[in-house]
């Protein structure tokens, strides 16, 4: 049996989006319920995948509906390499052999390529930092968590 893929699930920006682009600490006030439904339908195993680290599974599932999910961990001494995002090469690493999805709002063609070059089953979507995660956003995931993992430029997205 093959293994549900991953969806690695950012705070700041996609499920608490900023509002005005500026980037600081969005208040709980912001996230949408709606996003636990979403979530819950999603054929993939959630993991965060944000600073907010335990606070999260303490914070916001319960507002989500969703129970304590597994947190996403990177060494502290890991320098990145230039203009790739710092989470990056933890999360290939931690995804392993599995396909995944990432949703953050700092995703970079840096990203993309190397994670192209290091794993190739993933989907990154870069989430825009002032409205969050959307319906197309969730439309995309869910599509592609269920095997359209196609792409039309042969590239990671």
């Amino acid at each position: 049996m093959t293994a549900r893929p991953i969806l690695f699930l950012d705070v700041d920006g996609p499920l608490l989006p900023f509002g005005d682009g500026v980037p600081g600490t969005p208040g709980l006030a912001s996230l949408d319920p709606a996003h636990g439904e979403w979530l819950r339908a999603l054929p993939c195993e959630l993991i965060w995948a944000t600073t907010w680290m335990d606070e999260a599974n303490e914070h916001i599932a319960p507002l989500l509906g969703l129970p304590p999910l597994p947190v996403a961990t990177w060494p502290d001494d890991e320098e990145p390499e230039h203009g790739l995002h710092w989470k990056t090469r933890g999360l290939v690493a931690l995804a392993g052999t599995r396909s995944f999805a990432w949703v953050d709002d700092e995703i970079g063609e840096r990203d993309r390529a190397w994670v192209a070059e290091h794993h190739g089953h993933a989907l990154l979507r870069r989430i825009d930092p002032r409205h969050g995660l959307t319906d197309a956003d969730y439309l995309e995931l869910d599509g592609w968590l269920r095997g359209n993992q196609e792409v039309s430029d042969g590239r990671v997205r």
